[in-house]
């Protein structure tokens, strides 16, 4: 339920830290913002306006206080043939119908989904993540393209980020890892690069502007595909980070709500020359280690970024590239679960299987939902095959020889199928057989189908059936997908 009391708090509970924490996050998206902006083939305007709408709508609307989202080379990947073949219109509108779609699934509250993503996948898609972070500044660590101060000034970074609070936390210390190597890097005149390398930053305000696009089914036609990707793929992310930040800060969430959050901001910077983006688990890590907590500290980012990157362009643009590197490092090594390597020996071999096969699908594709898909798919096909294991037929005949009970125990499904109809001996001749289902329960159309079939093949050598025990969800689908006590039930096995 909303509550007045609990957004207020979310907006002034932690006003200090948040905003400390958002300029440190302000300072930390600039370059990626360019850098997506790169990807996706348009003007570095683009991304940075993009980070600057998302940060402040979703600090409104979302539903995870304490997260950030902005323009993500998840989302930036998907729209470079969309901008290649149509131009950077038709990306505007993508990013329009891509919210839309996102309103939709919180309004149809999807979040519910999230339930079905296991601790292995979360776990695997964070370590990924990780990686994809740290291979992120590689670049900016080629010997080729950078001179040797360069690592002299991210081992630098790396000192004061880890050391300074060991003696203060009153300033985040990757907040003072900027200003001290900027510091110096302007006064020592340091040949490094700089954020001003990255790309020409915008000199003013970002205006409503309608996409230039024809309003017919043909422009439909060309951006849902997009549109779709886009909605679905930022949602996931989003929804991970929320879980993941839920975690380190101990609190609960709305999915549903950061959903619409999304939507809203993506259609809403589509309007304004943005591009689509979502959560940044990057962003949301330094923003949580920094202190920040609340709406503010997302709100503070995107206006922070905006006045930085219009009206301290020219100071931004000086920041030397081995600062940000340094804290992305930190981030990198802060979001790897180091603990998941150690519990590759105690942990269930198909927890770890599930496990390694995000993370290596992740890094290998560079694609976080294909890599989550994979993880889930196989979550599930281990999932079943362990149900399948704890099923289980016996049976007893009586004295006389003529009459056979089957007791059905465990979960009767597609993936219990094969060994229920197993365990029946069809060519023995009885009067009488009982199937007992009290300890079982029957889930699938499958598993009626086999009960189907089970009954008519005794029903046909004569015997008498009768099942027994059925609980009442079982009687409900048995009711009403069974054919065996219909009219013509011998015909449909005879054709089959």
């Amino acid at each position: 339920m909303f509550s007045i009391d609990t957004y207020k708090n979310e907006w002034f509970g932690n006003i200090r830290a948040d905003l400390l924490s958002g300029l440190v996050v302000a300072l930390a998206l600039i370059p990626e913002a360019i850098a997506f902006s790169i990807i996706a083939g348009v003007d570095p305007k683009v991304g940075l306006y993009a980070s600057f709408s998302i940060a402040v709508i979703t600090a409104i609307t979302g539903g995870r206080p304490g997260m950030i989202s902005a323009a993500t080379a998840a989302t930036a990947v998907l729209m470079v043939t969309l901008v290649r073949d149509h131009g950077l219109e038709y990306l505007l509108a993508a990013t329009v119908l891509a919210g839309l779609i996102q309103i939709g699934a919180g309004a149809l509250r999807l979040g519910f989904v999230m339930r079905y993503v296991s601790k292995s996948v979360m776990t695997g898609f964070v370590n990924a993540l990780a990686i994809l972070i740290f291979m992120a500044q590689l670049p900016e660590l080629d010997p080729r393209h950078v001179p040797p101060l360069t690592y002299v000034l991210v081992a630098a970074g790396l000192a004061i980020i880890y050391l300074l609070p060991r003696i203060t936390k009153a300033i985040p210390s990757p907040l003072v890892t900027i200003v001290v190597l900027t510091g110096l890097s302007m006064i020592l005149g340091w040949d490094v690069r700089t954020v001003g390398d990255m790309g020409a930053l915008p000199d003013t305000l970002p205006m409503f502007l309608l996409p230039d696009v024809p309003l017919n089914l043909n422009t439909l036609l060309i951006i849902l595909p997009y549109s779709v990707a886009v909605a679905v793929v930022g949602l996931l992310e989003s929804l991970m980070t929320q879980n993941l930040v839920d975690e380190l800060t101990d609190t609960r969430s709305n999915r549903n709500q950061e959903c619409i959050g999304q939507g809203l901001a993506n259609t809403a910077t589509g309007f304004i020359g943005g591009m689509a983006g979502c959560a940044m688990i990057g962003q949301s890590m330094i923003n949580v280690k920094s202190g920040g907590r609340g709406r503010l500290s997302s709100f503070a980012a995107g206006v922070a970024l905006l006045i930085m990157v219009v009206g301290l362009g020219d100071l931004v643009s000086q920041i030397p590239m081995p600062a940000l590197v340094a804290i992305m490092i930190m981030v990198s090594i802060g979001t790897f679960s180091w603990s998941s390597i150690r519990n590759l020996r105690t942990h269930p071999r198909s927890s770890s299987v599930v496990m390694l096969a995000t993370v290596v699908t992740v890094v290998y594709t560079h694609n976080l939902a294909i890599g989550v898909l994979v993880g889930v798919l196989l979550s599930g096909i281990f999932f079943a095959a362990k149900i399948a294991q704890l099923f289980r037929v016996t049976s007893t005949i009586s004295a006389d020889g003529r009459e056979r009970i089957y007791k059905v125990e465990g979960q009767l499904f597609y993936g219990s199928v094969e060994d229920f109809m197993a365990a029946f001996d069809f060519r023995e001749a009885l009067e009488k057989v009982v199937i007992d289902v009290s300890q079982a329960h029957i889930w699938d159309i499958s598993s009626v189908q086999a009960l189907d079939m089970a009954i008519l093949k005794f029903r046909r050598d004569g015997a008498d059936v009768e099942l027994v025990g059925m609980n009442e969800a079982s009687e409900t689908i048995v009711d009403k997908l069974a054919v065996h006590d219909k009219p013509g039930a011998m015909d449909q096995l005879a054709a089959h």
